[in-house]
């Protein structure tokens, strides 16, 4: 899988990391699309509403209307995430190593 700091770091920055976890800041504006890239087993947690297409390796998507202070547990997955909302995303996201 392709990390995605590699691949789009206009969009995920380190903010820590040790031989534990790495912790990640996400940033999307409206309308923008990340690379399909992919992530271990993580926590996701919402800084600000929106609304997101996860476009999946398969050919399938998921739509997810998501609410600021939302925690969610992501098993690893390999996707390539859309902003569809009208609202900047913004999130921390806890990969488990």
């Amino acid at each position: 899988m392709a990390d995605p700091v590699t691949v789009d770091p206009n969009h995920y920055t380190v903010e820590f990391e040790n031989d534990r976890v790495r912790v990640l800041r996400v940033h999307y504006n409206p309308g923008e699309k990340s690379t399909m890239h992919g992530h271990p087993d993580c926590v996701l947690v919402m800084l600000a509403d929106g609304g997101a297409r996860f476009h999946h390796s398969d050919g399938a998507s998921q739509d997810a209307d998501m609410k600021a202070g939302q925690v969610m547990w992501t098993p690893a997955v390999e996707h390539q995430p859309e902003n569809v909302g009208s609202t900047p995303i913004k999130a921390i996201l806890v990969e488990l190593k």
